[in-house]
């Protein structure tokens, strides 16, 4: 069960309309049906009588409407409590949600240029994949996002309520071992590619590298599921294949000459993304003094 399933659901008894709920919760709409229905899976039950047009509440579907409604209402003030006392704290609380990668490379350093500029702050930091920090700074719990960004790919994220600073630059870069390290041989035709799971954001932009001029020729060797950078970091260097990783990354390795450049590289921003519906004055300091660090 998650949260975001009943807000779904609360949704979707309103608009009684897919298309307008899943436009409403900042998602596709097939990404939108699959909560859903695995709200009803999870309750055993349906909630929805998709027979009519618009679609109506079963019977079940009306009786839990009133006990989703009260769980979020219930959720929803416990957290607003629990922040009011951080934010009545002696530091203010910076909430952060940024990819794996980022937090690992760009993030500490970022964070010092903030607490330089803005003086003594906490930080409460959600590392994790593309989607989630999307939906994490959508839902209202995380002031910003930290994400890679290449213009061949659309950030899902209303530019009117959501405004955008770049903050620094990166690349996807192509390493493998060195030769002695590598499970296959020099004269090979194809060499393995280390990829991410389907759909990802950096298994999107490794794609893109990947049809670029200058790229080698690849297959599929292995696909990380968790979609994690560091962890295809650590296949590549062990030689089981090519990995298009950001530079970031990976860069005391290239220099120490364990992890070698075989492509060109793509270069790509690191946007800070922020919610006009999430302000407050901290809030508003940290967007200046990122902006001032970024200029």
């Amino acid at each position: 069960m998650e949260l975001k399933w009943l807000e779904d659901f609360l949704s979707l008894a309103e608009t009684r309309s897919f298309s307008r709920s899943a436009e409403d919760r900042n998602i596709t709409q097939s990404a939108f049906s699959r909560r859903i229905r695995a709200l009803e899976v999870w309750l055993g039950t349906e909630l929805l009588d998709r027979s009519t047009f618009p679609i109506t509440l079963t019977v079940d579907g009306r009786q839990f409407r009133e006990t989703a409604e009260e769980t979020v209402r219930l959720l929803t003030l416990s957290r607003s409590q629990f922040r009011s006392r951080q934010e009545g704290s002696k530091l203010p609380v910076l909430a952060v949600t940024a990819l794996h990668a980022l937090c690992l490379t760009f993030l500490p350093g970022w964070l010092t240029e903030i607490r330089r500029k803005v003086g003594p702050v906490t930080s409460r930091v959600l590392p994790e994949n593309f989607h989630t920090c999307i939906q994490a700074l959508v839902e209202g719990g995380y002031d910003f996002l930290l994400t890679f960004h290449h213009p061949n790919i659309s950030v899902p994220l209303d530019p009117e309520r959501f405004a955008f600073l770049t903050v620094g630059r990166d690349s996807l870069v192509a390493v493998a071992a060195r030769p002695e390290r590598r499970s296959w041989q020099a004269g090979d035709e194809r060499v393995p590619l280390l990829h991410y799971s389907r759909g990802s954001f950096l298994g999107l932009l490794a794609a893109i590298a990947q049809a670029r001029e200058g790229a080698p020729s690849t297959y599929l060797g292995h696909t990380n599921e968790g979609s994690m950078a560091e962890a295809l970091k650590f296949m590549a260097l062990d030689g089981h294949g090519v990995a298009w990783l950001p530079r970031s990354l990976v860069a005391d390795e290239i220099a120490e000459g364990t992890l070698m450049v075989i492509a060109p590289e793509m270069p790509m921003d690191i946007r800070l993304y922020r919610s006009a519906d999430r302000s407050r004055p901290f809030v508003d300091r940290v967007w200046s003094a990122a902006r001032a660090a970024s200029g």
